[in-house]
């Protein structure tokens, strides 16, 4: 009897420490940075030239039916007062999921998509790029990027670029097909490619990913001894999102499959063990924006729920001083707006 009540107390124990694990950000550590237009969303964020720039979509709603969304930049010494630099749009074209990083060239790389829409399907899918100047405060238009013949191009989206040794690495997924009941369409509908630039404009192909039910949105990060991990959404079956990793040169791959699905999916390195990854997240019927502390498997040890609900989610993140910038857009106070937070690292590694 003393046993089992033992036992008993060690699995309600258990559950408790675990349900401790979801720490639930104050609002007061979150600022609204940006809320002008109709639908601000899908955030990056970068630091430049000691400024810190996050890029986002604006437009009348979550998928513009006028296919009119735009490139919001903008910029901030402290994170606190904040001026825009740029908005990029071309005519007949939905600008998609700005992603932003810093060439060899020390100039900001823009990466985004311009996507028409027709009855909430892709009709034409284009991946674009713009660069900087050295100043930071002026933008080149957007142009198609240059994809390998081999991948035969189609339907295109490179949805992030992460440069490493000179090289910039970024999943490209390719609509074969597309339909309203996801379902139903083949396996392999959906293709992630691996590509590579060293121009930022012209890419191309390393490697040909093993993941099915719709692979899309993914970032990719590097490790100190070069190995490559791509934290990647998928949109069919069961939904839970993959880790995929691999030594150079990319063509031999190791799959994880999460517990969890994604939405925008981010992440960095905390240490060598340890991973932070931004997304969004689905617990029963609460889905908020999410910081979740892992293993380099996916695994969770952690998560912080940012004030969020709603639509929501596409966190850009960043270390500087000791703590994770975190830009990220949700509709938790009505209209959907651009955040900004700070997590201190000792939170994320205590």
């Amino acid at each position: 009897m003393c046993s089992l009540l033992l036992l008993t107390l060690l699995i309600c124990g258990f559950r408790v420490s675990l349900a401790q694990q979801i720490i639930t950000l104050d609002s007061a550590q979150v600022t609204k940075i940006w809320s002008q237009a109709a639908h601000s969303a899908f955030t990056d964020l970068a630091r430049y030239k000691n400024n810190f720039y996050c890029a986002f979509r604006e437009g009348d709603s979550h998928v513009s039916g006028s296919n009119s969304g735009k490139i919001r930049i903008i910029r901030s010494k402290d994170g606190k007062e904040w001026e825009s630099v740029s908005l990029m749009e071309i005519a007949g074209l939905d600008l998609r999921d700005a992603k932003l990083s810093i060439t060899p060239q020390n100039r900001i790389m823009v990466t985004m998509a311009g996507a028409v829409f027709q009855d909430g399907l892709v009709k034409e899918l284009y991946p674009f790029v713009a660069f900087s100047d050295k100043s930071g405060l002026r933008f080149s238009a957007p142009e198609k990027a240059v994809l390998d013949p081999a991948i035969v191009p189609t339907q295109d989206w490179i949805w992030r670029v992460t440069w490493h040794k000179g090289i910039g690495y970024g999943i490209d997924y390719q609509l074969k097909e597309n339909g309203k009941n996801r379902s139903i369409l083949p396996k392999d509908a959906w293709l992630a490619y691996v590509l590579k630039t060293t121009d930022g404009r012209h890419f191309d192909r390393v490697a040909l990913l093993d993941i099915e039910d719709l692979p899309n949105e993914a970032t990719i990060r590097f490790d100190k001894n070069d190995r490559m991990y791509v934290l990647v959404r998928r949109e069919a079956k069961d939904l839970m999102g993959v880790m995929a990793e691999s030594a150079f040169p990319y063509q031999d791959w190791q799959y994880h499959k999460l517990d969890f699905r994604l939405g925008g999916p981010n992440f960095l390195f905390l240490d060598d063990s340890r991973l932070v990854i931004g997304s969004r997240r689905f617990v029963v019927d609460d889905v908020f924006t999410g910081l979740m502390v892992t293993d380099l498997q996916g695994k969770v040890l952690k998560t912080i729920k940012l004030p969020s609900g709603g639509d929501n989610s596409y966190p850009g993140m960043l270390i500087y001083d000791k703590k994770l910038w975190v830009s990220y857009y949700s509709s938790h106070e009505g209209k959907t707006s651009i955040y900004l937070t700070q997590v201190p690292l000792d939170q994320l590694l205590k």
